[in-house]
């Protein structure tokens, strides 16, 4: 499903970071190891400037509001942004206590559309596994950020785990500051 061309300015893209094995979450949904990674990077930086909206799954959603959950985690950049937020779900759910939170069901791609609205021009960060994956085989999402850390997890959620042909990107930019070195791509969309 192509996204409609009214919001040409903002892209889709999918910030995350992740260890050098490959998992962006450790076992049981484990984050506490991201924040030991917190250099200002100038991709996060820039990342956390152009947001306008965050597309969230459900699972990410409630792993922040995790009662054990260390503050940093429990908002958006530990509260370096704040705007909007879409939390993509297939189960009921009642209004967040946060005016700035929507749960959304149904079509992925008029979710992206209505977070793309919200951004008003700027773009739309999918935070989420599943997420990212749903929209990048919808073809969805434009660039993916990645902030490899140095640290190796043994297990936990994989970036991407998918059954089918390869996903083709282009690299676009490589930096970083103290540990961490930041990846960035265009998903490479066919025709």
């Amino acid at each position: 499903m192509a996204r409609k061309q009214e919001h040409e300015a903002g892209s889709v893209l999918w910030h995350v970071t992740m260890s050098l094995d490959g998992f962006i979450a450790g076992p049981h949904d484990a984050m506490d190891w991201v924040f030991d990674y917190t250099e200002p990077t100038d991709a996060a930086g820039e990342v956390i400037r152009t947001t306008g909206a965050l597309l969230v799954g459900r699972r990410s959603y409630y792993v922040g509001r995790r009662e054990e959950q260390i503050a940093a985690a429990s908002e958006p950049y530990g509260g370096a942004w704040t705007g909007p937020q879409f939390v993509i779900t297939h189960e009921p759910h009642e209004a967040d206590e946060d005016p700035a939170v929507t749960f959304v069901s149904g079509d992925l791609g008029e979710a992206v559309e209505r977070a793309l609205e919200a951004a008003e021009g700027k773009n739309v960060v999918v935070i989420g596994a599943t997420v990212a994956r749903g929209a990048l085989e919808a073809g969805l999402l434009d660039e993916i950020v990645v902030h490899l850390a140095p640290i190796l997890l043994g297990d936990g959620v994989r970036l991407f785990e998918r059954s089918g042909p390869p996903v083709k990107l282009e690299l676009t930019g490589v930096g970083g500051a103290g540990q961490v070195t930041d990846l960035r791509f265009r998903v490479l969309k066919d025709g």
